[in-house]
């Protein structure tokens, strides 16, 4: 009975393309209920780090001049578990993944779920400029690699079950299943093949179901009065440059980002009070933020960019947040404002799309714990609300309009620009906001953005950091860039040949003078015939005796293939694959007949630095 249900099982997965991977499946399920609650955990620690801290403004003895001491606090407690615990816990936590990921095979310390845990709640929770998508990424991963780890799984399906917490981390904290899904593909493992999509996808649904069932909700992160929008064609170029704006602010915060953590690297100080450095500055920042700004438009007792700007956020994507009362003209100060003038609202908005990324950067960039996802959101809707209220300031907004919509696709667009994932970034989008309302120019803000920021500069927040440390990461379109170079496009080397009733010690003098390892075999005529390795002359020397008997046709290989010129070179690295050689001739069709012209020798390393170029270039 358990055989045949074990068979049938097997036949299943085949035709889903799992083959003997099935059982990742049940891993993947296990994996998505474990990471709930470790997600659920996390944003309770923060929630209550948040209150905590919080809770200190309503007493009577509270100033402005403590504000730098709530980020203090926090990046106090993150400095020294980084210094004495764990390294790995300083920055967004994505790019430890990533090269966790592709330089030692998917394995994760098991502690790092839990100290990392620990210092994003308290940089977060005191006051930090930061956000919770890095964290719960690496605590998800850790744990899915810890699973794997204690398994003993393959190298390979390690980093599938590392996805799959993944997914289920981005999953729970957001409510955002399809988001955690495309997160995992699109960003970390670039791979969209059958066999890593239905583990992750059974992580993710899991993972939000768990969360579902114990908190008892199903709500939106960032909830709001749905404003029935309809997407008209007059303002297509208003989104195409709205997105254009957000690929610039995405390139600017990303490096700003690296320059402070830069400066932060050069500066003599202990590593455990960098962190704390930062935070002061970020509280000097709040002060003088609190003492500038009227306190009429502004009500809060900390400042908006201070901790994940959640509140915020909610607050610029509700239509009810915008007067729609025209502005008239009236006399301050002796100046008269016409009545066009744009309102001091945006210039609010435009401070916070400044001191956000100033905040971020100050947090992150000297070893605070948190993740970018959060102020990128942030820093979309500010910018789109900027947008939105100077449109609106000189009527280019329709009357059924808001720049609340232009505050949702900012959203999207800047995310799009940062992570070079619009996919991620639309998705996500859509899910922690549920409006659909502003779909499509979402998605076409958030393709503009991405094409911005990668012309601008070719690496995303997360990618940069891998490439200065020596890791240039391939995509999901590596295939497709193989497929368009041609073996002509290698530089070739040029072949030396012999014929088949050449002694071989006539091959070894050949060796000696023009410093050739592989020889290629032809007749008389030129036509190619077959190959002399290296690797055959090494096993023809160990019996030396009998080398002044060998013959060239002794040892030519006829088993291995040529190369044409016009072949792609996808078909090209499948044929070394299969031969174990260094290379290869290429040939051309010269006549009729059959016969072919010997153009010389493509190798291995040749093709293999064709291609890196190509990878570095796209």
């Amino acid at each position: 009975m358990i055989t045949r249900l074990q068979a049938r099982l097997l036949r299943m997965a085949q035709r889903l393309g799992l083959r003997r991977d099935w059982y990742l499946i049940i891993l993947a399920a296990f994996i998505g209920t474990v990471t709930a609650f470790g997600a659920i955990g996390f944003s309770w620690l923060i929630e209550n780090a948040a209150h905590g801290f919080g809770s200190l403004t309503e007493r009577q003895w509270w100033q402005w001049w403590m504000l730098p001491a709530m980020p203090m606090a926090g990046a106090l407690v993150t400095g020294l578990l980084a210094f004495f615990v764990l390294p790995e816990s300083r920055g967004h936590g994505v790019p430890e993944v990533m090269n966790a990921l592709f330089r030692h095979g998917g394995k994760i310390k098991p502690r790092v779920g839990i100290v990392k845990a620990i210092t994003s709640a308290a940089t977060i929770g005191s006051g930090g400029s930061a956000g919770a998508e890095g964290p719960i990424v690496q605590i998800g991963s850790a744990i899915g690699s810890g699973i794997a780890q204690a398994l003993r799984i393959s190298r390979e399906q390690t980093g599938v079950l590392l996805g799959c917490g993944a997914a289920a981390g981005i999953a729970s904290v957001f409510n955002a299943p399809i988001a955690g899904v495309f997160f995992v593909l699109e960003i970390l493992l670039r791979d969209f093949s059958l066999r890593t999509f239905t583990p992750i996808v059974v992580s993710s649904v899991f993972s939000t179901a768990v969360t579902q069932a114990v908190l008892g909700r199903n709500e939106a992160i960032f909830a709001h009065e749905v404003q029935q929008y309809l997407f008209t064609l007059p303002e297509l170029p208003a989104y195409l440059v709205m997105g254009l704006i957000c690929g610039f602010i995405a390139v600017g915060f990303i490096r700003m980002l690296y320059a402070t953590e830069d400066f932060f690297e050069r500066i003599r100080l202990h590593p455990i009070i960098k962190p704390v450095v930062g935070a002061l500055l970020l509280g000097v920042l709040g002060i003088a933020f609190l003492s500038v700004v009227n306190s009429e438009e502004y009500h809060e007792d900390l400042p908006a960019f201070f901790g994940n700007g959640y509140q915020t956020v909610t607050a610029l994507i509700e239509p009810a947040s915008y007067p729609t009362a025209p502005v008239t003209p009236e006399v301050t100060s002796g100046i008269e404002i016409p009545a066009n003038a744009l309102p001091i609202g945006l210039m609010l908005l435009l401070s916070l799309v400044l001191l956000k990324g100033v905040a971020t950067c100050l947090t992150l960039g000297s070893g605070g714990s948190g993740g970018v996802f959060a102020p990128s959101l942030f820093l979309g809707a500010a910018t789109g609300a900027s947008f939105g209220v100077a449109l609106e300031s000189i009527g280019l907004i329709p009357a059924e309009g808001s720049p609340a919509a232009y505050a949702l696709v900012g959203m999207a667009a800047v995310v799009a620009g940062t992570t070079h994932a619009p996919l991620t970034a639309i998705l996500i989008v859509f899910e922690i906001t549920r409006d659909v309302y502003v779909l499509l120019p979402i998605m076409l803000a958030a393709v503009m953005s991405t094409l911005t920021a990668q012309v601008l500069l070719r690496d995303s927040i997360y990618t940069l950091k891998l490439r200065r440390r020596g890791l240039l990461l391939g995509t999901a379109a590596d295939m497709t860039i193989l497929r368009r170079i041609t073996a002509d496009q290698v530089p070739i080397v040029p072949h030396v040949a012999v014929h088949p009733e050449d002694p071989i010690m006539k091959v070894l003098d050949l060796y000696e003078r023009y410093k050739v390892a592989d020889f290629v075999v032809t007749d008389h005529d030129g036509k190619y015939a077959g190959m002399l390795t290296a690797d055959d002359l090494r096993t023809a020397l160990l019996a030396s005796e009998a080398i002044p008997l060998l013959l060239v046709e002794e040892l030519v290989r006829t088993d291995l293939p040529t190369i044409a010129p016009d072949e792609s070179l996808d078909r090209v690295l499948d044929k070394f694959s299969k031969h174990d050689v260094s290379s290869l001739a290429m040939v051309r069709e010269a006549s009729s007949d059959g016969a072919t012209k010997v153009l010389g020798l493509l190798t291995r390393g040749r093709l293999m630095s064709r291609y890196q170029q190509a990878l570095s270039e796209h």
